[in-house]
């Protein structure tokens, strides 16, 4: 399309108004809010259960494995589920992002 916009010296500008009562945009917002509000979700309880857990109950206080104590294996495990969540949503926002210019592409049309 760039190529196209070099040779005519011309650039359609983009009805965004258009683009956001589109019936493809208000599927695509519908998918995306499929994926990350379970996500958000999760992320929260899973980071709220630490200071919840150790401030009204003593059992991850037990040792797991020698001297450390499953407060700290939880801690740790918090640390992975934040890689583990931006990974895949990286993988995930790159798709969701040809996907908005598959939509605004065909809108120019």
């Amino acid at each position: 399309m760039a190529q196209k916009e070099l040779m005519t010296g011309k650039k359609k500008s983009v009805d965004y108004e258009k683009v956001q009562s589109s019936p493809q945009f208000k599927q695509f917002l519908s998918r995306k809010k499929k994926f990350i509000v379970p996500l958000t979700v999760f992320f929260m309880i899973f980071y709220f259960l630490l200071p919840i857990f150790t401030s009204y109950t003593t059992f991850l206080n037990n040792p797991a494995i020698g001297n450390i104590s499953w407060t700290w294996i939880f801690a740790f495990s918090q640390f992975l589920m934040v890689w583990v969540l931006s990974g895949m949503y990286v993988r995930k926002a790159a798709s969701f992002d040809k996907e908005a210019e598959q939509i605004i592409h065909e809108q120019l049309k």
